[in-house]
């Protein structure tokens, strides 16, 4: 019978395993990476209304003809990469989430036609700070082209269309995390008659701009603290002023997430 001797251990995945299991709380103590957030320097650049003749605009270095206009546009950058185009004011929500509109670049030439890009006004999008993270916001019956939208704590007041069988141009105030509308009220119908369908019988039409080219649809939204309202106007109309209840912000900011 042969008599039983130890079996030499390895030292080296033994102090390997010790090593992990020192290490890996410290790690997960250490808390959620934090990225950086900022917006670059503006440049701009041309805009062609989707009504106006591509061919119109100019050429690199010419004078915009009156059929174009030019939009203001910045880079929003995490960690020092471009991540989208955007345009117009940030809006603060909270102390670390913000809100922008989104510039695209988008190819507007037909199947036949040379590559054309263009830029035009896009949706929003809500940023947070912490994370990096982007999500894109899909506004109750918001136009690209005639919403203008006015912010007010996590609330978001604009005159959208709604495309709907007894849809028209919609006094809208929508709340971030929150799909159905606070307000959701019929003003006109859409599309707009033109200027000389309005000279011929004014009487039949209801007042507002013939397009998103022509003008604004509706008025800037006022805001009202206490009592929280918003106040809305279609263009050339009479103002309604309509109560916001609810002040509470639904914004999820989770902490533990890292992107």
């Amino acid at each position: 019978m042969r008599p039983l001797r130890p079996a030499p251990v390895p030292l080296l995945p033994l102090f390997l395993l010790l090593f992990t299991l020192a290490v890996t709380p410290r790690a997960s103590a250490a808390g959620p990476k934090t990225h950086s957030v900022t917006l670059g320097p503006a440049r701009i650049v041309s805009y062609t209304p989707p009504q106006a003749n591509p061919s119109a605009q100019p050429t690199q270095g010419a004078q915009p003809s009156p059929s174009t206009d030019t939009l203001r546009i910045r880079p929003l950058n995490v960690d020092g990469l471009r991540r989208e185009w955007t345009m117009g004011e940030v809006h603060d929500v909270t102390d670390r989430t913000f809100v922008i509109r989104r510039a695209l670049r988008i190819n507007d030439s037909l199947p036949a036609e040379p590559v054309h890009w263009t830029w035009q006004p896009g949706p929003w999008l809500m940023v947070d700070r912490l994370t990096g993270h982007i999500t894109a916001l899909h506004l109750p019956d918001f136009d690209p082209l005639i919403s203008n939208v006015l912010w007010f704590r996590d609330d978001a007041a604009y005159c959208g269309v709604s495309t709907g069988a007894k849809g028209g141009v919609m006094a809208i105030i929508a709340q971030l995390g929150v799909r159905k509308p606070i307000v959701e009220k019929l003003l006109a119908r859409w599309p707009q008659p033109s200027p000389a369908a309005l000279a011929s019988s004014p009487a039949s039409h209801p007042i507002g701009q013939t397009s998103p080219a022509g003008g604004p649809v509706c008025a800037p939204v006022i805001w009202q603290r206490s009592p929280m309202r918003a106040t809305l106007q279609l263009t050339g109309g009479q103002p309604t002023t309509y109560d916001v209840v609810g002040t509470v912000s639904l914004i999820e900011e989770n902490d533990n997430s890292e992107q």
